[in-house]
C-alpha cells in the first residue's frame, strides 16, 4: 500500500473547495435569516426535508452507497476501487470523530432552542439541555402546533448541540472526494449537481433550525482539512497517479 500527499492530486479537490465555500457564503449572504415560525408549503417542506435526510442518520448509508458506485459504474480497476474506499471511509470516520468532540467541546445551542424562548417554554437555551432527553421531547410537543412539522422532526432527532454541523461535514466530504473525482475525470454537469446537493444539505439545516451559519462554514472547512489531511492511497506498486 502505496500513500502519498503530494499537492497535485488536491488540485481538483481544492477548486471544489473554492466553489462549495463562496457558494454557501454568497447564498448565506444573500438569503434572509429563517423565521423558525412562518410555515413551509408541502414541496418546501418535502425538499428541505429530502435533503438533510440524506446526510443524517440512517440515509447517509444510502447517499454513500451511491457516490461509491462512481468508480464502479467508471469501471476502474478493483484496486483503485478498494483505494478510493478505503480513504473515503477514514475521511467519514475522522469525521465523525471530530464532529463528536468538537460538539462536547463548545456546546454551542441550536437556533431551535432560540424559538423555544421566544414562546416563553424556556428562559434560555441552555435551560433546554440541562432537561432529559424525555423531557427535550414534551417541550418540543408544545410548538407543534405552530411550527412546520419538518422542522419538528429535525428538532426530536437532533436535540444535542449546534456546532459544527455533522450533516455538512459529510456532504462536504463527499463533495470534495467524489465531487474532485468526478471533476479530475471531466464530468462536469455530475460535479454541478453533487455540488448543488452539498449546498442544498447545508441550507436545509440553516432553513429547519438546526445550525448557525458558522456551523456550516466551520464544517466546509474542517472537510477540506480533512481531505489535506488523510493521504491518497494506491494499493499498487506503481508511483501513484490518479485518486
Amino acid at each position: 500500500m502505496l500513500f502519498s500527499f503530494s499537492p497535485k492530486y488536491r488540485t481538483y479537490e481544492l477548486a471544489i473547495f473554492i466553489l462549495l465555500i463562496l457558494s454557501m457564503l454568497a447564498i448565506l449572504l444573500i438569503i434572509p435569516t429563517p423565521n423558525l415560525f412562518d410555515p413551509l408549503s408541502n414541496i418546501g417542506s418535502h425538499g428541505l426535508g429530502w435533503l438533510s435526510r440524506s446526510a443524517g442518520s440512517p440515509m447517509f448509508l444510502l447517499t454513500s452507497a451511491i457516490f461509491c458506485s462512481i468508480p464502479i459504474l467508471k469501471r476502474l480497476p478493483i484496486k483503485k476501487i478498494g483505494a478510493l474506499y478505503v480513504q473515503f471511509a477514514i475521511l467519514l470516520v475522522l469525521s465523525l470523530a471530530l464532529k463528536i468532540g468538537v460538539k462536547a467541546i463548545t456546546e454551542i445551542p441550536r437556533p431551535y432552542t432560540q424559538a423555544l424562548v421566544q414562546v416563553d417554554l424556556i428562559d434560555s437555551p441552555e435551560n433546554f439541555y440541562a432537561l432529559s432527553e424525555s423531557n427535550k421531547d414534551i417541550l418540543i410537543t408544545q410548538v407543534e402546533n405552530i411550527v412546520s412539522p419538518a422542522r419538528i422532526e429535525q428538532w426530536r432527532s437532533g436535540m444535542n448541540y449546534s456546532f459544527p454541523s455533522g450533516h455538512t461535514i459529510f456532504a462536504a466530504i463527499c463533495v470534495l472526494f467524489w465531487g474532485g473525482f468526478l471533476l479530475r475525470h471531466k464530468h462536469y454537469l455530475l460535479t454541478f449537481l453533487v455540488l448543488t446537493w452539498g449546498i442544498g444539505v447545508g441550507l436545509s439545516r440553516i432553513w429547519l433550525g438546526m445550525h448557525w451559519p458558522t456551523d456550516l462554514m466551520a464544517s466546509i472547512i474542517s472537510a477540506s482539512l480533512l481531505i489535506l489531511c488523510v493521504p491518497t492511497i494506491s494499493f499498487d506498486k506503481e508511483p501513484i497517479i490518479n485518486n
